[in-house]
Parts: structure tokens; C-alpha cells; sequence
């Protein structure tokens, strides 16, 4: 397999059929051989081809480098390439400009592409626009998609406790993670825990970074289990979830590990964490 890809690579400057070339880069990208890929999704490029464009956006994007990525994707578009809308509304966040994120996301909804429609949702409701957010996501939902359906019930969930909202949640819990979480804080409130924990453990054996929060503070809250709770959000910073770092540091500081609690609280601080950081400055660390 080696053999045949560097032969097929030896031969792509002379090359001029765009559509190989990109094939070629795609058994590249397969192979864990960025770097080859990026040249032919670069020659590919260079012979006009807006997904040759569009590919060498993804793949210097997948490499860090978003700022070139963003000319990628604009070249892209300039040549007919409309996937490139959300793409380069996901660099434009990284790179911090929102506004150009909005604005590409507006243009693959306009394009026809749910996910960019579902990006400025979320974008929104990062930014405080809820509402708008909501309408946004409402409308999606309305045209049939089912994952919109599932964040407008677990944003409306947020913003009302409404309990009629159960059955919403529950169609929404295998499309969108918060709605899961969502169901289980409803059904906590209506003195259905048993359910409320094995809705929270379903997520975190699906991979929900999301449940492991909440199933944490279950533990401790309803079962005063503080191990469980302890595995709990240990498993959440394993899997990315930083709000963990504080519940966390709260359990050791109850039990008198003030040294670990504070390494917690200031992690949780790095990490974006206000009540970790409030909770820090307390401690004086």
C-alpha cells in the first residue's frame, strides 16, 4: 500500500486531473500522511478545483494552522464549494472573530446546510442571545430536523423548568446530549430519581461528556455517595469537562485534602471556571 501511494505521489506535479489528485490526498489523509495530503489537496488547488480548496482548508485547519485555512475555505466558496461555509465559520470562532463566524454560518444556512444553521444557534446562545438562539433553533426544528428539535427543548427546558417539556426531552435524548441532561433534572424534580440516574449513567456510558457532571452531584446529593461522586467527576475531566475541577475540589475540601481541593479550584480557574476562581481567591490561592 506504502509502495503505490508514493508511486501515485511521484507522479502529482505532471499531474492535471484535479478529481486523482484529491483522491490521492483523501488515501494520504487515511493513511495519517497529513503532510503529503496538504500537497495534493494544495496541487489540487493550484489547478483550480474548489474542493481541492476546501480539502486543503480542512487539512490545515486539522493541523492548527486556521489563518491560512480561512483563505482555503473563502477560495473554496469563491468557487461554487458551499460545504465551506461551516468550516470557515469554525475558524473564524477560533480565531476569535464572531461576527465572520455569524455571517458564515448565515451563508450555509442560506445554502441549505442545517449544521451551519445549528453552529449560529449555538454560537447565539454562547454570545447571551438566547432567544434569538432559540428562534433560530425553532425554525430548523420546524423544517424537520430532529437534532434542533432536541436543543430547543433542552435551551427551553434551561430557561422555564417546564415538566411539560418531558416528552420533548425524551425524544430528544439519543439526538442531543444536553436534553439528556435536561430529562434527568426533570425527572429529579418530579421524584422519579431511580430514572434520573439511569438516565445520567446511559449518557456517561455512551460517551456524553456532558452527563458526568450531573451524575457526580446526583451521587452526592441524593445518595450521599461521595466515591461514586468522586469517580464521577474524575471521569468528567478525563473526558474534557473542566466545571468537574470545582465540584471536585469541594469533596476534598470536605474531607480535609485542602491541597488537593486548591489544585482543583485553581485548574477549574484555567480552564474558564468563575466559581472555581471565586472559590480560589477565597482560599487565597
Amino acid at each position: 500500500m506504502r509502495e503505490d501511494l508514493d508511486g501515485r505521489l511521484r507522479g502529482l506535479r505532471a499531474c492535471r486531473d484535479a478529481d486523482a489528485v484529491i483522491e490521492l490526498g483523501c488515501d494520504l489523509a487515511d493513511a495519517g500522511r497529513s503532510q503529503d495530503a496538504e500537497r495534493c489537496f494544495r496541487r489540487a488547488a493550484e489547478l483550480g478545483d474548489a474542493l481541492g480548496w476546501f480539502n486543503l482548508g480542512n487539512s490545515l485547519a486539522a493541523r492548527g494552522r486556521v489563518e491560512e485555512a480561512v483563505d482555503a475555505y473563502e477560495k473554496a466558496l469563491a468557487g461554487g464549494e458551499r460545504d465551506a461555509w461551516v468550516n470557515l465559520g469554525l475558524v473564524l470562532e477560533q480565531l476569535g472573530d464572531l461576527a465572520g463566524a455569524m455571517r458564515a454560518y448565515r451563508g450555509a444556512g442560506a445554502a441549505g446546510d442545517t449544521q451551519g444553521g445549528l453552529q449560529l444557534a449555538f454560537l447565539l446562545h454562547e454570545q447571551g442571545e438566547h432567544e434569538q438562539a432559540i428562534a433560530v433553533a425553532a425554525e430548523l426544528a420546524a423544517a424537520g430536523d430532529d437534532v434542533a428539535a432536541a436543543v430547543v427543548a433542552c435551551w427551553r427546558w434551561a430557561a422555564s423548568h417546564d415538566v411539560a417539556l418531558e416528552v420533548d426531552l425524551r425524544s430528544g435524548a439519543d439526538r442531543f446530549p444536553g436534553a439528556r441532561v435536561a430529562l434527568a433534572a426533570l425527572l429529579r424534580v418530579t421524584g422519579r430519581g431511580a430514572e434520573a440516574r439511569f438516565t445520567l449513567e446511559r449518557g456517561a456510558k455512551l460517551g456524553e461528556v456532558q452527563a458526568w457532571l450531573p451524575l457526580g452531584n446526583f451521587y452526592v446529593e441524593d445518595l450521599a455517595d461521595v466515591e461514586a461522586a468522586e469517580e464521577a467527576y474524575r471521569a468528567g475531566i478525563a473526558a474534557g469537562d473542566g466545571y468537574c475541577h470545582h465540584n471536585l475540589a469541594v469533596l476534598l475540601a470536605d474531607r480535609g485534602d485542602l491541597d488537593g481541593a486548591v489544585e482543583h479550584f485553581r485548574l477549574g480557574a484555567a480552564d474558564g471556571d468563575d466559581l472555581a476562581a471565586q472559590a480560589l481567591r477565597e482560599l487565597g490561592g
